[in-house]
């Protein structure tokens, strides 16, 4: 593990190869494993004759009560906590287009995630076709199986499409990660570092470095959080986007909405152009460092916030942004204050949702996880180093889960009502159990130690 630092300036070097020792790990971990997923019992076996009550002749009961109400397959199976990881391979991490076979270590390391900070059972479903139609027909031949569906690393402009469609036709809830959950806890990571520096959503202007799925849905977030659209200002590859921007109208039709929307004060230009005078930048660009130079984040108005998304070297050096006047500066690394990380979402937005049988994850539902994290690391104190809860604190999740499950039953989109005391007690169970069956295994070496 890569041990946390403090926020300073350090030695640059040292800097990439912490970034580097979890690559060198990863190629000796993976190959001893052979993966990172396993299935598992999840009923008691006595003797051998229990088979007559898991398998036939006993499951032919469940079966018949299944065909006579389809919704009995969330009492009898466990559909209730499946959830599909599904990628065509054509947009990993930060490798582009690499295929649905390398891109399976990414999908069982998300399925890890979901169990362990969950408790939820992910598969990872990786497709050998990249077409959005086909995309469409697989999801849903698989729904019968599955309570839900976590799209993962599909290049947009499909992505958007893929998503908006299965969201449509599904009584199962959809999401895109890479669009919505970055969103989310980027959302939340901002809820408080306003409150940290003294301003208000309502007032402040923000430029989001990057165009891609990530930075799309934060704009979409911020508006339905209470931003003026008038007040975002997005800039792609070629600049900042405006109603002028005729070059992306065919290209992305996402994009193109954005170009009409925000910056109305049709400002023109670079990432230097787009940060004089504002108070947010939140770059989901690539890689850098020096894809954003200290003397842009100068330009940026008093007690600037930044957050540099990309890894695994972050737009901007922490201590250079720091030096260049922002007051709050968050990255995508564990290894700097203020990580916002897309696991602080998923799982218990996922845990929520799937103890309501929501039909749908709902925007509302997202700004509720987003109020949920950000009111988590409040209650603990919020300043400049710590605006958003951490990996490590489990409770976060459970209060995540809740908020979003009571926010599906309010919205009328869950099958199941329950309490919030009945929400908060089998999200606790889920989480936990997780946790302990992994500690357990590792304490038995049936998980075996990792290698030295």
């Amino acid at each position: 593990m890569v041990e946390c630092i403090v926020a300073k300036k350090l030695n640059v070097e040292d800097l990439l190869a912490k970034a580097n020792k979890p690559k060198e790990f990863a190629m000796k971990y993976h190959p001893f494993y052979t993966g990172k997923i396993q299935i598992a019992p999840k009923v008691p076996i006595r003797t051998f004759q229990d088979f007559s009550i898991w398998y036939t002749p006993g499951v032919a009961e469940p079966c018949k009560d299944i065909y006579k109400n389809r919704n009995e397959v969330y009492t009898h199976t466990n559909k209730s906590n499946f959830v599909a990881v599904v990628s065509d391979g054509t947009r990993v991490l930060g490798l582009g287009n690499i295929g649905a076979e390398a891109g399976l270590p990414v999908m069982e390391g998300k399925a890890l995630l979901f169990k362990y900070l969950g408790g939820v059972d992910a598969l990872p479903i990786c497709l050998g076709t990249v077409d959005a139609e086909n995309i469409i027909s697989v999801v849903k031949w698989l729904t019968p199986t599955f309570g839900g569906i976590n799209l993962e690393d599909i290049q947009k402009p499909k992505c958007y499409y893929i998503l908006e469609k299965l969201r449509e036709e599904l009584d199962i809830p959809v999401w895109h990660d890479d669009q919505q959950g970055t969103a989310l806890v980027t959302i939340a990571a901002l809820f408080n570092a306003l409150k940290v520096v003294g301003k208000k959503l309502g007032e402040v202007q923000i430029t989001l470095i990057g165009a891609g799925s990530a930075n799309m849905n934060v704009a979409k977030y911020l508006m339905i959080a209470g931003i003026k659209a008038d007040n975002i200002i997005i800039v792609d590859s070629k600049g900042i986007l405006h109603s002028g921007r005729v070059d992306v109208k065919e290209k992305d039709p996402v994009k193109w909405e954005m170009c009409k929307k925000t910056n109305t004060e049709e400002r023109t230009g670079d990432i230097i152009d787009a940060l004089k005078d504002v108070d947010v930048l939140v770059a989901y660009s690539r890689s850098g460092p020096g894809v954003i130079k200290k003397e842009c984040v100068t330009k940026m108005a008093d007690n600037a916030i930044v957050l540099a998304g990309a890894n695994p070297i972050p737009e901007i050096w922490p201590w250079e942004a720091k030096e260049a006047g922002a007051k709050i500066v968050a990255t995508g690394r564990s290894d700097f204050p203020n990580q916002v990380n897309n696991s602080l979402g998923f799982p218990a937005i996922f845990r929520g949702t799937l103890d309501v049988m929501s039909m749908k994850i709902t925007d509302e539902m997202c700004i509720t996880a987003a109020h949920a994290i950000a009111n988590y690391a409040e209650k603990k104190g919020i300043h400049e180093e710590y605006i958003i809860p951490t990996m490590g604190e489990t409770e976060m999740y459970v209060e995540e889960a809740v908020a979003v499950g009571l926010k599906a039953i309010e919205q009328g989109i869950a099958r199941k009502k329950v309490s919030r005391q009945s929400l908060w007690e089998r999200a606790s169970f889920m989480i936990q159990n997780a946790q302990e069956m992994t500690e357990l295994q590792m304490r038995e070496k049936l998980i075996a130690p990792v290698p030295k």
